[in-house]
């Protein structure tokens, strides 16, 4: 929880968040914040909590992560006042775009984002629902750089503490700050 969030935000935000047992397959505890988004009391808390995350730590604009990270950084954008750019998977944007390949557990994948929408000006927050492993984030980070903006922050809905995304995240945070919300 971040110092921004106050126990009953956290609290609210929790008990919207459903628990969907061996799901995408067995021996997995799904986390569902579809109830969370459904409730306009709970999304509209979490759109404060993490519009107030990008403005604390300087945020000129804001990229989502596909796909539900798009469901909560365009709300933060408008929330905040600031410009929303989408980090999509390869081949999903018109035109030219920078992309950077990243590790799974089996395999790779690839991210785009459209560079022509960032400047050295812009200090970016991305925003996503789960900080699972960290290999999105790290690699949005990568982009980000690789655009030639700078780095404000990564904030998440909820990290999944027991994955260690965090630590493997700590290189590509270059000391930006990373906050959750919710750790699980």
């Amino acid at each position: 929880m971040t110092s921004s969030t106050t126990a009953s935000t956290r609290d609210l935000l929790l008990s919207r968040i459903r628990d969907v047992a061996d799901y995408p397959k067995p021996g997995v505890m799904f986390k569902d914040i579809t109830p969370l988004l459904a409730d306009p009391v709970a999304f509209t808390a979490l759109t404060d909590a993490l519009a107030e995350l990008c403005v604390k730590h300087g945020a000129t604009k804001i990229v989502g992560l596909e796909a539900r990270g798009f469901i909560l950084a365009a709300p933060v954008a408008v929330r905040a006042g600031l410009g929303f750019v989408p980090v999509r998977k390869a081949g999903k944007l018109p035109g030219a775009t920078l992309s950077q390949a990243y590790e799974l557990e089996y395999g790779t994948a690839e991210i785009e984002i459209h560079a022509e929408d960032l400047s050295p000006d812009d200090r970016i927050m991305v925003i996503d629902d789960v900080l699972a492993t960290g290999g999105t984030a790290g690699a949005s980070l990568e982009l980000i750089r690789r655009a030639g903006a700078r780095v404000a922050g990564v904030a998440v809905l909820m990290e999944l503490g027991f994955l260690a995304g965090r630590g493997r995240l700590e290189e590509h945070l270059q000391g930006a700050p990373l906050e959750a919300l919710i750790t699980v």
